[in-house]
């Protein structure tokens, strides 16, 4: 089921209000541009026209596992949609949900809310377009060599990729979608820094994920850090 607007200020925001008016699972939205856009840990996710920028409603069930796993079902439909999208761009993830081109570069970003029983997934994919002047590398699929489709074609393909991730977590459990997220990842051993929210830095290397998903970093006294929450770089 799908919406779209011209603009908005957020498609979660939107969905959020939606959801607590009853709303159903499935349910798309979709801006052309956003002007109040929103990234995790409170970053401003830039939306002109051009790019995809979508949520979709998830209902939460008695008998689905953890809702923190949605995180990574999202991570690895965007993952699948992009690889259909854009077969010869090389992408990979990084903890918990980002997609990085090949040379590091962010193409797409994921924000899960919750209210209730409703968890709004939001998802925003560079299809043309990119900012500059980041603290960090971004990209967007043109740039990096490809045709993508329009907005709303890129859509169709998101939607079908996390319809069919959202079932296998519910059927099979988180630890089949972390499995296939850790596939996709970079290699074990890469060198990661996580800025905890208290401030702290922890530098390590890769040991993939423990069963409900938390990052594990290998310390420099050999020792494994679980991280449970953290801005992720590569360094």
């Amino acid at each position: 089921m799908f919406e779209e607007v011209a603009l908005t200020g957020s498609t979660n925001a939107d969905l959020l209000i939606r959801a607590a008016q009853g709303a159903p699972e499935g349910l798309w939205l979709r801006a052309d541009a956003q002007d109040g856009g929103r990234g995790r840990l409170g970053r401003i996710w830039e939306s002109p026209k051009g790019n995809l920028f979508a949520s979709v409603i998830v209902r939460l069930r008695n008998t689905d596992p953890s809702p923190a796993g949605l995180a990574f079902v999202t991570a690895v439909a965007a993952y699948d949609a992009i690889r259909h999208i854009a077969p010869q761009v090389d992408v990979f993830l990084k903890w918990p949900n980002d997609i990085l081109a090949h040379d590091g570069s962010k193409i797409c970003g994921m924000l899960l809310e919750r209210a209730s029983d409703a968890v709004v997934v939001g998802i925003g994919l560079n299809l043309v377009w990119h900012p500059q002047n980041l603290d960090r590398k971004v990209s967007d699929l043109r740039t990096l060599g490809a045709s993508p489709p329009d907005a709303q074609a890129a859509l169709e393909i998101m939607a079908e990729a996390f319809a069919c991730h959202l079932n296998i977590w519910r059927q099979a459990g988180l630890d089949s979608i972390v499995k296939y997220w850790e596939a996709q990842a970079h290699p074990r051993g890469t060198a990661l820094s996580a800025k905890l929210p208290d401030g702290a830095q922890v530098d390590g290397l890769y040991a993939g994920l423990d069963a409900d998903g938390a990052l594990q970093l290998r310390l420099a006294d050999g020792s494994i850090r679980a991280i449970h929450a953290a801005d992720v770089f590569l360094i």
